[in-house]
C-alpha cells in the first residue's frame, strides 16, 4: 500500500457533503483510519477509475480488495471502534446490504440536498457526540428526585401504612400471604416481607434518603443505583393505594435504566429517549381515544386549573384567562404530546427543539399545580436529549470539569448490559403495541409481561385521558355531641374557602391526593376511608400528623363523618367582595356519622 499500513478512506475532495461527513469520521475514528481526497492520491491506485472515485468512497485495507460505498462506510465505522453492527449485518444479511447500497446511491446522487438536510439535523461542523457531562449531571438530578420521593413518603409512611396507619402494610402482607402462599414473593417483590413494622418501613425510607445523597455526591454509584431501585420498589408494593400513581412507576423505570446508563452511556441515553417517546405519545393518544369532548373541542383547560388534584395560587389566576388563551394552551398540549415525541428520536437539532418545548410544558405545569416530583423527573429526561457540546455552553466551568472526570464505562459491562437491554426493549415494545391496540400479548409474550410487571422495568402510560369538569371535595369533621361539628384540615387540599391554595412540589401529600380521587367515586370504592375514620376516632398520632389542623388536640371526638362539597374558584369580583379563593356548595353526606364505640376494622383486602 502506497500510504502505509493504516486503512485509507478515499473521498471526493470537491464534494462539500463528503468533506462534511469525513470531518466527523476523522474525529470519531481517532487515527485508526487515514483519510485522503482522491484528487491527491488517485495516481497511487490506477485500478480504480476517476468515475468510481467520484461515485463512492473507497476503503483501501492491507492485503484486501478495495471496498466501496455503504460497505466501505460501515467497515470504516467498525475499524474505528464506533460500532460493529452495520458491518456485520452487511456481511451476514444480503437484504440489508442491498438496501444500504440503494440508500447510499440515492444520497450520492443528491449530495446538495443531503448536505442541507444534514446541517439542519446535526448542525455544523458535524462532530462525534459525547454524553459524559450529560449522563453525569442526569444521575445527580435523578438523585434529587429520588431524595424528594423517599423523603416525602417516609415523612407520611407511619400515618399511611404503619401499624397505626390507615392501611397497615403488615396486615396487607399477611392477607396477601394467606391468599397466594409462596407465589406471593414474585407477585409482590418487596424487602418488607422480612418485617413490615412501622420501624422497618421508616428504615427503608431513610435508607433511600441516605443512598440518594450518596448518588448526589457521586459515591459508589454502581452499588447505589440498584439499591435505590429495590428500596423504592419495596415501598411501592406495600403502599397499596397510596403509591398507585404513574410517576411512581416512571421513577422505577428511570431507576432501572439508570443502571444501564452508568454501564453504557450512549446506549442508555437512547433507551431513555425511547422511554420519553412512549410516555409523551401515549399521554397524547389516550386523550384522543377517550372521546372526551372537552379535549376534542379544546376547552379542557377551562376546567383543568380548578379541578386538578392540588392547585396553587397561580392556578387561580390561570383559571381567569380568556377562553382563546386556554384553547391555545390545549393546542400546545397536543403538539407536545403528539408531534414532539417524534423529534425525540431524531438527531441533535430536532432533539434540542424537543427538549425546549417539553421543558416549557413541564415548567408551566410546575408553576400552576403541585405534581410532586413528576414534572421534575420529566425535566431530567429532557436533559438526555442534549449532548455535551450543547450542554457545556451553559454549565458553570467547575461543574463541567467535574462532570468530565466521570469514569469511562467498564469493558466488561457489555456482558451485563446487553441481555438487560434486550429484555427491556422487548417488554417496552410489547407494552407499547398493546397500548396502541396493535395486538394483545398472549402465550409466551403474555407470560413475560405478567411475570415482569411487578418489577416495573417497563410500563404503559397515559395521563389525564378524561378531564374532570367538576371539583368535589371530601371534608372530614368530628364532633363530641353529634350537633356541633369541627373540620379537620389537610395541608394542601382545598378546605377553608378563605385559605389560599398551597404549593406542595416536590413533595406529594398522598392522603390529600387520594381524597381527591375518592371524591369522584363512591364510598364503596374507597373502603380505605374506614381506616382513616377509625384513626381519627382513636386519635392515632401518626394519622393526625398528616393534618395541619386537628380540631380535637386534647381528646379525640366521639363522632366522625365525611361531607361532600362542590368547589369552584371564585372570580375576581367574588374575591374582592369576600376575600375567598373558593366558593363551595354542600352536596350531602359522603361517609355516615361513625361513633367510636362501633367496631372499626381496617380493610386489608389485597
Amino acid at each position: 500500500m502506497p500510504h502505509g499500513d493504516a486503512p485509507l478512506l478515499i473521498y471526493d475532495g470537491d464534494c462539500a457533503f463528503c468533506r462534511y461527513c469525513v470531518h466527523y469520521a476523522r474525529a470519531a475514528t481517532d487515527g485508526t483510519v487515514a483519510f485522503q481526497p482522491y484528487q491527491a492520491v488517485a495516481r497511487d491506485y490506477p485500478e480504480i477509475s476517476e468515475a468510481q472515485f467520484r461515485a463512492a468512497v473507497q476503503l483501501i485495507q492491507p492485503e484486501q480488495p478495495p471496498l466501496a460505498g455503504a460497505q466501505a462506510t460501515f467497515r470504516t465505522l467498525e475499524l474505528g471502534g464506533l460500532t460493529r453492527i452495520p458491518a456485520r449485518l452487511y456481511r451476514l444479511f444480503p437484504p440489508f446490504a442491498f438496501v444500504s447500497e440503494w440508500g447510499y446511491r440515492l444520497v450520492a446522487k443528491n449530495r446538495g440536498a443531503a448536505l442541507r438536510v444534514s446541517r439542519w439535523l446535526f448542525g455544523e461542523p458535524l462532530c462525534p457526540t459525547t454524553v459524559t457531562s450529560t449522563t453525569w449531571l442526569f444521575l445527580r438530578l435523578l438523585a434529587v428526585v429520588y431524595l424528594a420521593a423517599f423523603g416525602s413518603f417516609t415523612w407520611q409512611a407511619a400515618g399511611l401504612i404503619g401499624e397505626q396507619g390507615i392501611l397497615p402494610a403488615r396486615q396487607f402482607l399477611a392477607a396477601v400471604g394467606g391468599s397466594y402462599g409462596v407465589e406471593r414473593y414474585p407477585l409482590l417483590p418487596t424487602l418488607l416481607w422480612l418485617d413490615a413494622s412501622t420501624g422497618s418501613i421508616l428504615a427503608v425510607g431513610l435508607a433511600g434518603c441516605g443512598l440518594s445523597l450518596l448518588l448526589l455526591v457521586d459515591r459508589y454509584t454502581r452499588l447505589v443505583l440498584p439499591c435505590l431501585y429495590l428500596l423504592y420498589l419495596s415501598l411501592l408494593h406495600v403502599a397499596q393505594r397510596f403509591m398507585a400513581y404513574q410517576w411512581d412507576i416512571l421513577l422505577l423505570e428511570c431507576g432501572f435504566l439508570a443502571m444501564l446508563l452508568d454501564w453504557r452511556p450512549h446506549l442508555g441515553i437512547w433507551l431513555y429517549r425511547w422511554l420519553l417517546f412512549r410516555f409523551l405519545l401515549l399521554s397524547g393518544l389516550v386523550k384522543l381515544w377517550s372521546g372526551d369532548p372537552v379535549w376534542r373541542d379544546f376547552s379542557a383547560l377551562k376546567y383543568h386549573f380548578e379541578t386538578q388534584p392540588l392547585p396553587n395560587v397561580v392556578a387561580w389566576y390561570a383559571d381567569q384567562l380568556p377562553d382563546w388563551a386556554l384553547s391555545a394552551g390545549v393546542a400546545y398540549v397536543f403538539v407536545v404530546e403528539l408531534v414532539v415525541p417524534f423529534l425525540v428520536l431524531l438527531p441533535r437539532r430536532p432533539r434540542r427543539l424537543a427538549a425546549t418545548l417539553i421543558a416549557l410544558f413541564q415548567l408551566s405545569i410546575i408553576l400552576s399545580g403541585s405534581y410532586n416530583f413528576f414534572n421534575l423527573l420529566t425535566l431530567c429526561l429532557c436533559l438526555l436529549l442534549l449532548d455535551d457540546r450543547y450542554l457545556e455552553r451553559y454549565l458553570p466551568q467547575w461543574l463541567a470539569r467535574r462532570a468530565k472526570r466521570q469514569r469511562r464505562c467498564h469493558p466488561a459491562a457489555g456482558g451485563i448490559a446487553y441481555p438487560a437491554v434486550a429484555c427491556y426493549l422487548l417488554l417496552s415494545a410489547l407494552l407499547l403495541g398493546a397500548s396502541l391496540h396493535w395486538f394483545r400479548p398472549v402465550g409466551v409474550a403474555g407470560r413475560l409481561v405478567y411475570w415482569s410487571s411487578p418489577w416495573h422495568i417497563a410500563n404503559s402510560y397515559g395521563l389525564f385521558a378524561v378531564m374532570t369538569t367538576e371539583r368535589r371535595e371530601i371534608l372530614l369533621e368530628g364532633s363530641r355531641d353529634g350537633r356541633q361539628w369541627r373540620s379537620y384540615e389537610l395541608p394542601y387540599k382545598p378546605g377553608d374557602p378563605g385559605r389560599a391554595p398551597g404549593w406542595a412540589t416536590p413533595l406529594q401529600p398522598r392522603l390529600d391526593w387520594q381524597l381527591w380521587f375518592a371524591a369522584m367515586q363512591s364510598p364503596a370504592e374507597n373502603r380505605w376511608i374506614q381506616g382513616l375514620v377509625a384513626g381519627l376516632l382513636k386519635g392515632e398520632p401518626p394519622i393526625l400528623r398528616l393534618f395541619t389542623r386537628n380540631p380535637f388536640p386534647e381528646n379525640p371526638p366521639r363522632y366522625v363523618r365525611a361531607s361532600l362539597y362542590r368547589y369552584r374558584f371564585t372570580t375576581y369580583e367574588e374575591r374582592r367582595e369576600t376575600g375567598n379563593w373558593w366558593h363551595r356548595e354542600y352536596l350531602g353526606e359522603y361517609w355516615p356519622v361513625t361513633a367510636w364505640r362501633l367496631p372499626l376494622e381496617r380493610d386489608t383486602t389485597p
